[in-house]
């Protein structure tokens, strides 16, 4: 089984900064523009829980996390924007 994986559109990110405050050890904030830095594209399950909560809240729908479901099988689908 592959591991669920993560991908951020920098284009669509509004730099609302809900990503990093969700999950730290994922995500980051370009400290010049404020977009999305994704720190790892394969969190381990420690990690992917907070990932993708922050997939779900992220305001402009930039994060995509595909793969493995979660256990309580959760999915983050990107948001319209």
């Amino acid at each position: 089984m592959n591991p669920a994986r993560l991908d951020v559109d920098r284009a669509r990110c509004i730099g609302a900064g809900m990503c990093a405050m969700t999950a730290p050890g994922v995500f980051d904030q370009d400290p010049d523009d404020g977009l999305v830095v994704l720190l790892r594209t394969a969190p381990d399950a420690a990690l992917l829980a907070a990932a993708r909560m922050a997939a779900g809240v992220c305001p402009s729908g930039a994060i995509t996390v595909t793969g493995p479901e979660s256990g309580d099988g959760a999915a983050a689908r990107p948001q319209s924007g």
